[in-house]
């Protein structure tokens, strides 16, 4: 059966936790090896299944990159809801992105920033997808600072949306820099300067 909204046959719950397992597993071998480095076949041996359901569910390489793109978008995403819906939202927020920086010193950079650099010149659709991730996680954040700010956690001369953006920017650019030096001192220091000056004013 073909849904009508993407022209794709529909899957069934076993065939969807297939196609996720690949997705997850591409994810996961995309961000270690990045993307030139990383064959359908490695895929389809880490995710453990056949050519032919590979082929299946991914008729070439490209289809798999748009899903790992819209994978670690997505779950970005619901972190960051998470974080920031919370009570004490902004510093919940701040400890999960520097505890996800401690535990791996940074290695890998972010995992979906570092698709940027590998697709966004070459691929034009790929680059969209990962500019319409990048939106959705700055309203994500800006979701989150807008409640605590109507709750007056938040001065009131700061514009949410304009923080959401500076605290992703501060938060990529920290990485990068934490990447480099292996250590997620860069990241700390760029995140909570801004927040001092920002909320903790």
């Amino acid at each position: 059966m073909v849904n009508e909204t993407s022209g794709r046959p529909r899957l069934t719950a076993k065939g969807a936790r297939t196609r996720a397992r690949i997705v997850e597993e591409a994810a996961a071998l995309i961000h270690e090896r990045g993307v030139a480095d990383t064959t359908l076949e490695d895929v389809k041996v880490a995710a453990e299944v056949s050519g032919s359901q590979m082929y299946h569910y991914f008729p070439d390489k490209n289809d798999l990159v748009q899903a790992v793109i819209d994978y670690h978008a997505d779950a970005i995403v619901g972190r960051n809801r998470q974080a920031l819906g919370s009570a004490n939202g902004v510093e919940v927020w701040r400890k999960m992105v520097i505890a996800a920086a401690k535990r791996t010193k940074a290695k890998g950079g972010c995992a979906l920033g570092s698709l940027v650099g590998q697709l966004a010149e070459n691929d034009p659709e790929a680059r969209a997808l990962i500019a319409a991730g990048f939106d959705q996680w700055a309203a994500a954040i800006g979701d989150g600072l807008r409640s605590l700010h109507a709750e007056g956690k938040l001065p009131s001369d700061v514009d949410p949306d304009d923080l959401a953006i500076t605290l992703l920017a501060t938060l990529e650019g920290g990485l990068l820099l934490s990447q480099a030096h292996r250590s997620s001192r860069p990241l700390e220091t760029a995140v909570n300067t801004l927040l001092a000056l920002t909320v903790g004013r």
